[in-house]
């Protein structure tokens, strides 16, 4: 393996371009720029897929855009259709209103172990804060820690865990399946541990839990979840809540799943590559 091998960043997204467009310019800064993008688009519409085709071409990295129709919210598709595009052997998955520090793919590369998936966490900007990011009168890639002590001072952040950098090491995996804090917002995996597991479970529809589900079955297939506090934090732009009507449906599954030692998704990651409603567009650099 190379010494600094590609990853593939998978991006989901859907009818937030303005968003989207923030967190493809963050990765323009990265200090480790040996990556490539697939944006995962949920059915967003062609007003926004315009705006994300002209982000796109503007990219000094390789991107790729994969869609499918809307039908609700299928995040669990649209991501399988990512990872399936994707071409290389590790995968960060990463949403489209989550914006990357500066060194949140060198962060990853360190973080990435054999056997572990990697789940990073958030931190919570608020409406007002976020306005300004998307307007670009705020950058908030690469700050000082003055900036971000006086961002949480006025109360326009929740937390300050990314300006420390804590070492890598065993005590950040976890030998237990424990819900608190899965985010596939900001998760590092394998590839060919996706592939024992299928991905995503596509059979999951509306907001809630199939991140908690791959991660489930991923530690029934012996991959090991390890926490990536004070190393991968992204910045998650405010936006409203979403529907969680599905919510408990999907939580019930999981705790079913909990029992029955799952392992493979009964619609995931190759099934969704035998049907033809999506669309690839790959830009400049592919």
């Amino acid at each position: 393996m190379p010494l600094n091998p590609l990853v593939s960043i998978v991006i989901t997204t859907y009818n937030r371009s303005d968003s989207l467009s923030i967190v493809l310019k963050a990765l323009e800064k990265q200090t480790d720029t040996a990556f490539e993008v697939v944006i995962a688009d949920d059915g967003s519409s062609n007003q926004h897929c315009d705006v994300i085709k002209d982000a796109a071409n503007r990219c000094s990295y390789a991107v790729a855009h994969v869609w499918h129709p809307d039908t609700g919210f299928t995040v669990s598709r649209a991501r399988n259709l990512g990872i399936s595009v994707a071409r290389q052997e590790y995968i960060i998955l990463l949403d489209g209103d989550c914006v990357p520090d500066k060194d949140f793919v060198a962060q990853h590369k360190r973080m990435r172990q054999s056997g572990c998936l990697v789940t990073g966490s958030r931190l919570l900007l608020t409406e007002a804060f976020t306005d300004k990011v998307i307007g670009e009168s705020e950058d908030i890639v690469g700050k000082s820690t003055g900036y971000w002590l006086n961002s949480w001072r006025r109360g326009q952040v929740n937390k300050l865990t990314h300006l420390c950098r804590l070492p890598n090491g065993s005590y950040r995996i976890q030998p237990k399946f424990k819900w608190q804090g899965i985010r596939s917002c900001n998760m590092g995996l394998w590839r060919k541990d996706l592939e024992v597991v299928n991905g995503f479970d596509a059979t999951f529809e509306g907001w809630g839990h199939e991140d908690a589900d791959l991660v489930l079955r991923l530690f029934h297939a012996g991959v090991l979840r390890k926490k990536s506090f004070c190393a991968t934090e992204v910045f998650h732009l405010w936006h409203p809540e979403a529907n969680r009507i599905a919510e408990s449906n999907n939580r019930d599954r999981v705790r079913e799943r909990i029992q029955n030692g799952v392992v493979r998704a009964p619609l995931g990651l190759e099934e969704c590559q035998h049907v033809s409603d999506y669309e690839v567009t790959h830009f400049l650099h592919w």
